[in-house]
């Protein structure tokens, strides 16, 4: 039995958009294929939509001239909310993270997207974040907090030192608290975080 060969060009599209998938977070080569495989067989009720939606956002998608969160204007909602100009500005690493807090429902005033942490070892320094941007935002909008809400890392506790030293004397500082998250057993957490949950226990 002789087996049939792919000839050139006969998976060639596909074969490309599988190796597209594959290089998004989260998605290795067999869960690309997977995926790309469900597209095709689902072509009219989702690979078409799918494709119509991904060309209107690489058109329209842009970042927030202000705070660097991802919209479809230069400025987005949350800076154009008048109601939120409370004087809060919660400082996150990336867009996924200021995103997850609007989920959460429990900030009520601006952000600032760094776009990154502080690292020596890949040449990433202030300028190459929006940190000098953040600077002049807290004297052009009068901000009274900022509210450093970094990554527990190594880079994102760094990047936090820094821009409180940026702004030492400007506008009070606050982080996040870190400690044991609801619904969390202490058997699964790592010595660290059971370290930090310890030093900032309260009285009850």
């Amino acid at each position: 039995m002789v087996e049939h060969e792919i000839k050139d060009g006969d998976l060639g599209d596909i074969e490309h958009l599988i190796s597209m998938m594959a290089k998004l977070p989260g998605l290795g080569p067999r869960s690309a294929r997977r995926m790309v495989l469900h597209l095709i067989r689902k072509r009219a009720l989702v690979l078409s939509p799918l494709a119509e939606a991904l060309g209107r956002v690489a058109e329209t998608a842009r970042e927030c001239l202000n705070c660097g969160n991802i919209g479809t204007q230069d400025i987005c909602g949350i800076c154009r909310d008048n109601e939120r100009a409370n004087g809060e500005i919660c400082v996150v690493e990336d867009v996924s993270d200021l995103w997850a807090m609007e989920r959460a429902q429990v900030f009520k005033g601006k952000y600032h997207v760094l776009g990154g942490t502080l690292s020596a070892l890949d040449a990433v320094g202030p300028d190459e974040l929006r940190i000098p941007r953040l600077v002049d935002r807290v004297k052009s909008e009068a901000a009274t907090e900022v509210i450093l809400a970094l990554n527990a890392t190594i880079d994102g506790q760094t990047t936090a030192y820094y821009i409180a030293d940026q702004l030492e004397g400007q506008v009070k500082l606050t982080s996040l608290a870190q400690g044991v998250p609801i619904g969390g057993e202490l058997d699964y957490l790592d010595d660290g975080t059971i370290t930090a949950a310890l030093k900032a226990r309260k009285e009850i």
